[in-house]
C-alpha cells in the first residue's frame, strides 16, 4: 500500500481506518508545521511512536511518568545510556523496580498519546512505507486501533469547538472579579492548579502551556474549563512580553506545592 498525501485531504483518523481493515505493517510518517510523527504499526496494530525531538526512550518516558526519580534518570544517562530499552526493562524488572506490565503500561500511554495528539493536525503531509519495523533496540506493544479511531474522531468535533471558544493561544488570561462559583467547592486536578499558578495578564496562554509542559489540546481543555466555571477571563497581553520568568512546579516537592495551592486558594477567596 503506497500512501502518501495532504492532511487536508486525508484525516488521521481516515489513515488509521485504512491501515487497521488492511492489517499493514509500517511506518506512517506524518509532517505537520512544527512537527514530525514517526508511528509503526505491525499487522494494523499500532507498535511504537515518535514524535519530534521528543525522546521516547524508556528512561524518558518512565522519568515523564514520575516511575523513576530525577537523580535514578540521570544515573541511567550517565552509567547506562549504551544499553538499549529493552535491556533497560529487564534490568529495572530484575532489580524489582518496576513490573513488566508497568512498563507495558506506560509505553502503551506514551505511544497512544502521541496518536492522539496527530487527531489535531488538520495541516501537513504524510507517506506510508511498508514492511518498515520498530527500531531493534525498542520495546514494541500492541494496540487495538478501533478504540483509537472512535476517540480521534470524538476529539477532532471536541478540537474544532475548542479552537472556536479559544481562537488563539497569543491572549492572556486574567482572573474574574466575581467568579462565578463557589471556590470553596472546586476541585480542580494537578495539572489546573499548575495552570491557575501561571495565569497572570503578562503570560500568555501558549506560554502557560510550555511551562506546564501541556500541549495545545490539553491547555484549551483546562482553559475552557477555567472559564465556564467563571474563574478566569480571556484578555490581551499587557506589555507585550513576559516580565517574569513562568517555571514548572516539581513533582518532588510535596510540601512546596501543598503551600502553593493554600496561597492559590487564598489569593482567589480575596477575589
Amino acid at each position: 500500500m503506497a500512501l502518501r498525501g495532504n492532511l487536508r485531504d486525508f484525516s488521521i483518523t481516515q489513515l488509521l481506518n485504512l491501515i487497521n481493515l488492511a492489517r499493514k505493517t509500517g511506518i506512517l510518517v506524518v509532517e505537520g508545521p512544527s512537527e514530525i510523527a514517526q508511528v509503526y504499526f505491525r499487522d494494523g496494530k499500532l507498535a511504537y511512536a515518535q514524535m519530534g525531538q521528543n525522546t521516547s526512550g524508556l528512561a524518558a518516558i518512565l522519568h515523564g511518568a514520575n516511575r523513576i526519580t530525577s537523580r535514578q534518570y540521570r544515573g541511567i544517562q550517565q552509567s547506562a545510556a549504551h544499553i538499549s530499552d529493552k535491556e533497560l526493562g529487564l534490568l529495572l524488572i530484575n532489580a524489582g523496580y518496576l513490573t513488566q506490565a508497568d512498563i507495558l503500561t506506560h509505553l502503551q500511554i506514551f505511544t497512544t498519546d502521541i496518536v492522539r495528539r496527530l487527531f489535531t493536525w488538520v495541516e501537513g503531509f504524510f507517506h506510508f512505507e511498508n514492511s518498515l519495523l520498530p527500531p531493534d533496540d525498542r520495546i514494541s506493544v500492541r494496540v487495538d486501533l478501533e478504540n483509537l479511531i472512535i476517540d480521534g474522531s470524538r476529539q477532532l468535533r471536541e478540537w474544532e469547538h475548542l479552537q472556536d471558544e479559544i481562537p488563539s493561544l497569543d491572549m492572556a488570561l486574567r482572573f474574574s472579579n466575581r467568579p462565578g462559583v463557589n471556590i470553596r467547592n472546586i476541585n480542580l486536578s494537578v495539572e489546573e492548579w499548575r495552570v491557575v499558578s501561571f495565569i497572570n495578564p503578562r503570560n500568555t496562554i501558549k506560554q502557560i502551556a510550555n511551562a506546564a509542559k501541556l500541549n495545545e489540546l490539553e491547555i484549551r481543555r483546562i482553559v475552557y474549563g477555567l472559564i465556564q466555571a467563571g474563574l478566569v477571563v480571556l484578555c490581551r497581553q499587557e506589555g507585550g512580553v513576559q516580565v517574569r520568568q513562568v517555571q514548572t512546579l516539581s513533582g518532588e516537592h510535596r510540601e512546596e506545592k501543598k503551600s502553593l495551592v493554600n496561597r492559590l486558594i487564598t489569593r482567589i477567596r480575596s477575589l
